[in-house]
């Protein structure tokens, strides 16, 4: 495997096309995208419904292959590896936040921000040291009261903030950011932006899907797509910052 580097734009990407097979008329979901996003970079992509953004998006996360074009991500050119490559590359280098959650119901808080660590194929940690680094995760996301409680325990913003510890626990370089102020309330969405601009000031680079223009103003970049391309992509001058939030606020939230 070879090394990280730490220079140059962590993605890359040029002329992406994806097509899917619809039946009688093919959807071209990308059409030529070319992008590339700098190390701890917070990019927001926006667009309507159909503008491509979800398919780009899965496609920056190695959950998709593009029907033309090339990506690469650190340097490694992602469309020359195979399944078990794309897996580890996920699990080691990309951090997932989804708007529905995805925490496994029956685990608590703990258990579900270490699923990834039992995941990972190099340098696996014992069950002591998943404990230890699960703990320190919740721990910074405000949570470290409530490691022992199940989803149906937690609000959506301490939800989500569990899901953000687990998308960190194998410290990726990247975090994929799909609609996640999608279910909460305004509060809970501006607790979860000031997380998310605390990680980026920390080096993680950040791409972000939204439909909300005052979540997007929260990222240094915004691009939007439409029809699969993309029509502007500009740097926010404007750009809000959420207010910084204790750990000891946020273990207060509900």
């Amino acid at each position: 495997m070879m090394s990280i580097p730490t220079t140059g734009p962590i993605i890359r990407v040029e002329g992406l096309v994806k097509v899917y097979d619809t039946g009688e008329v093919p959807l071209r979901a990308l059409d030529g995208v070319t992008m590339q996003v700098t190390r701890g970079e917070f990019v927001a992509i926006m667009g309507h419904s159909g503008s491509g953004k979800s398919s780009l998006m899965n496609v920056l996360g190695a959950l998709d292959r593009p029907t033309e074009g090339h990506y690469w991500l650190d340097g490694e050119d992602v469309g020359e590896m195979d399944l078990d490559e794309l897996a580890d590359l996920r699990n080691r280098r990309i951090g997932f936040i989804f708007q529905s959650f995805n925490l496994l119901p029956r685990l608590n808080a703990m258990q579900n921000v270490m699923l990834p660590m039992i995941y990972r194929v190099e340098n696996r940690a014992d069950a002591e040291m998943r404990e230890s680094e699960s703990i320190a995760a919740l721990e910074s996301v405000g949570l470290g009261k409530r490691m022992y409680h199940r989803p149906n325990q937690l609000s959506g913003g301490q939800q989500q903030r569990v899901a953000i510890a687990r998308a960190l626990i194998n410290k990726p370089s990247l975090l994929l950011a799909d609609e996640p102020t999608g279910n909460l309330d305004s509060k809970s969405s501006e607790d979860i932006m000031g997380i998310l601009q605390r990680l980026n000031r920390q080096g993680v680079a950040i791409v972000m899907v939204t439909h909300e223009p005052d979540i997007a103003a929260h990222a240094e970049r915004i691009i939007h797509m439409k029809d699969g391309r993309i029509i502007s992509d500009v740097q926010n001058a404007n750009q809000q910052h959420a207010e910084s939030i204790t750990n000891v606020q946020l273990e207060a939230t509900v």
